[in-house]
């Protein structure tokens, strides 16, 4: 494709927040757009503004992927229309209680979404993209994929799969054409927290990233060629350092024997 001729991103939880930033940056791009989310009208709201402002086409697509039938219809999507060039799996669920003190269903809610129907999208749309030569997978993490810690361990461990499976993605894609990014938002002003149960007037404003400026953040880091973008996180060099020190123990984990301290006398 030329790069007056972007095809299409499809962009799940596009009804607001980052994934309507997401589609307006896009859309000013030079992307045509099919957007995805539960609720009808404000995706049809924000596809009549894109069309009008950039005149692109905007599609939007109805579908609640904690559903399987809505995973379904967008899976279909993805391995039918040939313009697809771009997959943003921004739709996510999270909590901020702790574990003991949150319901398990919402916990298995939070699993489906952020990582079974993120997978299966996956899946859906890689194989057209190495079979056109090219594409990319935008997988919107989070912090907590490093620091599970900070919210609650069900959300911080289904962020650090994202991680796990965007790394995976890069490895076996290597050399077919095909960009992957895990994209790790701070504290980000969406309405994530009234949904995840803190609202984020409680939040120090300090930590606080407005949407727009993190979208653009993490939009930079895949210009660059990022595989994994923090947009607060001053010195890249720390996340380097990170790598570095994960390399370094990758040679020393399978081996035959037990380590010596482990070793009864």
């Amino acid at each position: 494709m030329t790069t007056l001729e972007k095809g299409t991103a499809l962009v799940t939880g596009a009804s607001s927040g980052i994934g309507a930033i997401y589609a307006d940056r896009l859309a000013h791009d030079g992307y045509d757009l099919i957007l995805v989310a539960r609720r009808r009208e404000p995706l049809d709201a924000l596809a009549r503004r894109l069309t009008d402002e950039t005149g692109r086409s905007v599609q939007v697509f109805q579908a609640d992927l904690n559903d399987p039938r809505g995973v379904a219809g967008v899976e279909q999507l993805l391995r039918t229309d040939r313009t697809l060039s771009m997959l943003v799996n921004n739709a996510g669920l999270g909590a901020t209680a702790p574990l003991l003190e949150a319901d398990v269903e919402r916990m298995a809610e939070i699993i489906s979404l952020n990582v079974s129907a993120l997978t299966r999208l996956t899946y859906a749309a890689v194989p057209g993209f190495v079979a056109r030569g090219g594409g990319t997978v935008i997988n919107i993490a989070s912090v907590v994929a490093i620091a599970p810690e900070l919210l609650n361990g069900v959300y911080g461990g289904s962020k650090a799969y994202v991680l796990a499976f965007t790394r995976s993605l890069h490895h076996e894609l290597a050399g077919k054409g095909v960009r992957v990014q895990a994209v790790l938002p701070g504290a980000t002003a969406t309405e994530f927290w009234d949904v995840a149960g803190r609202p984020i007037e409680h939040l120090p404003s300090a930590i606080v990233m407005p949407a727009d400026a993190m979208v653009d953040a993490a939009l930079a880091g895949l210009r660059q060629g990022e595989l994994f973008t923090i947009p607060a996180l001053p010195d890249a060099g720390d996340l380097a350092a990170y790598e570095e020190a994960r390399a370094k123990l990758l040679p020393q984990l399978s081996r035959s024997a037990p380590a010596e301290r482990y070793l009864v006398a």
